[in-house]
């Protein structure tokens, strides 16, 4: 039988050296803190996250790349209380006590993940409200609908690569390229999409030579789009950024994209990789999935529990002194969110190999203020992607033993690096248009419609031309005035006067009418969400 991932605990690692020899210290450094860095660290996370709660508890002391000192933390709820307690625990970076001493240099390698930028992963109180409102603003015009048919569309077409070829790396050839693809557009930049931009995304994170410079190439790409944004606005996330009423900066939004970009394709990425190797090593569920007995969202539920895309995330930074888990805490320590050893937690989840269908009480997207705002998205190019590649691909093999495959990460998070697979070699398939990405901007729209009235006007002794309904404005062929208002309900209806409809033109999730809540309640129904 086949244990759910090869680096959990009796599962084929690979030659493990004995009990006396020197390989079994290079995870020990100075004070006798582990490192969650380096081959043991990566090789078996799960048996580091067991040793460090056998000997601390709940909340242990551990060492960052360049054997910097920082608290992990394990307990599910210790977790919790820390994500959901910014007055003690704040994401402000600059807090850190190792940072101001000199300790930690600006070039060193997670310095993309800490480094203090004007957004809000790094703020709290009114400006991370301000910030935040902002992105989750902009996610609540985001199409689902639009989404899913965008990315059953892009998933047909990876597939189309390579559907002649009976072979695939599932990994680099879908999983790794699928969701950068949905996000440029989404984003509205479609054009930026390329095998520097997959590249980039994956190493910034990684604390690797190159973060830095990769780093750079995501946010010159960005501040390009932002730039493009201002002079020529589109019904894109990037666009409504920059035209939401917090009155963002270029820089603002610029950094605000890239967390967006990058946290939302890391994720996915990773979720997408993990639910497809399950899928081709573990039979029952593969057999529960294709029987019938299970959904692939909730396949992909119960990846988030067991395989989370991120396995931690950097990080908090303690206001005062204080006490998490029996641990004196410092002011300016760094303290690290374990939502893999959150979600192993023996007092949440003492048998690992529990069914945890319907359970969303897992750490895969964080908690409290910084919660991840774009949980639903990903888990929308998960679900349609790993579907429409089983409706295309059902005899799907792995290609190699399941002892062969790797990973590389760090302690954040890591990847499959190949997931090779066979199957029958078919012809490929046309897909269509591109859906709508979101829904248009009626403000916008109606100063569209007011300058083509204007340069339209009748010039006197001659016959004007018919006048357009402006409730057309911005509609689709085929699709009616009345269609339109009724899609969107950030549309005013036909006959209501632009006074009645000014409340409607900024798009703001928490100021949304019963109409418009009911009508995303049944489109997402409607969906499957």
């Amino acid at each position: 039988m086949t244990t759910p991932f090869p680096y959990e605990r009796g599962a084929a690692q690979g030659p493990v050296p004995p009990p006396e020899c020197p390989a079994h210290g290079l995870g020990i450094g100075p004070g006798g803190r582990r490192r969650i860095y380096g081959p043991e660290a990566e090789r078996d996370p799960h048996g580091l996250y067991d040793k460090l709660r056998a000997e601390h508890g709940s909340v242990a002391p551990v060492l960052l790349h360049g054997d910097v000192p920082a608290w992990l933390v394990l307990g599910h709820s210790e977790n919790l209380h820390m994500t959901r307690t910014p007055s003690q625990f704040s994401r402000d970076s600059r807090r850190w006590r190792a940072l101001q001493d000199g300790t930690v240099a600006p070039d060193h390698p997670l310095a993309p993940i800490f480094t203090w930028q004007p957004i809000c992963v790094f703020a709290d109180g009114a400006t991370h409200e301000r910030q935040r409102g902002a992105v989750t603003d902009s996610m609540g015009r985001i199409d689902t609908r639009g989404v899913r048919r965008h990315v059953n569309r892009h998933s047909n077409r990876l597939v189309n690569d390579f559907c002649q070829e009976g072979r695939v790396d599932l990994v680099s050839q879908f999983a790794e390229r699928l969701p950068m693809m949905v996000m440029c557009a989404i984003l509205g930049m479609p054009e930026e999409y390329n095998d520097r931009m997959v590249q980039a995304a994956r190493d910034m994170t990684r604390g690797t030579a190159t973060a830095v410079a990769s780093n750079a190439y995501v946010i010159g790409a960005l501040t390009r789009l932002v730039r493009r944004r201002r002079r020529e606005p589109a019904d894109d996330f990037a666009t409504w950024l920059v035209e939401h009423p917090s009155g963002m900066t270029d820089q603002e939004v610029s950094e605000h994209l890239r967390l967006v970009l990058i946290a939302s394709y890391e994720a996915t990425a990773n979720l997408i990789a993990s639910v497809l190797r399950m899928v081709l090593t573990d039979p029952r569920f593969r057999a529960r999935l294709s029987g019938g007995h299970m959904t692939v969202p909730e396949a992909v539920e119960q990846t988030l529990w067991d395989e989370p895309p991120f396995t931690a995330v950097f990080g908090r930074w303690a206001v005062g002194d204080t006490e998490l888990g029996g641990q004196q805490i410092k002011a300016g320590d760094a303290l690290i969110v374990g939502i893999a050893p959150a979600n192993s937690d023996p007092v949440v989840r003492p048998d690992l190999n529990a069914d945890m269908e319907g359970n969303r009480a897992h750490l895969a997207f964080s908690g409290g203020p910084h919660e991840c705002p774009g949980q639903d998205i990903g888990r929308a190019i998960a679900d349609v992607g790993v579907d429409a590649l089983l409706m295309r691909l059902p005899d799907l093999e792995l290609a190699v033993d399941e002892s062969e495959l790797s990973w590389i990460g760090n302690f954040m998070g890591r990847h499959l690096v190949e997931l090779p697979a066979d199957f029958a070699a078919r012809p490929p398939q046309d897909d269509k248009e591109p859906p709508s990405m979101g829904r248009p901007n009626p403000q916008r729209q109606d100063r569209e419609v007011r300058s083509t009235v204007r340069h339209t006007a009748p010039t006197p002794g001659r016959t004007p031309a018919p006048a357009t309904a402006p409730a057309a404005a911005g509609t689709g062929a085929g699709t009616t005035p009345a269609a339109t208002a009724a899609d969107e309900p950030g549309v005013a209806p036909a006959g209501e006067s632009a006074g009645q409809s000014a409340a409607g033109r900024i798009p703001q999730q928490r100021g949304e009418t019963a109409p418009a809540r009911l009508w995303r309640a049944v489109s997402r129904w409607w969906s499957g969400d």
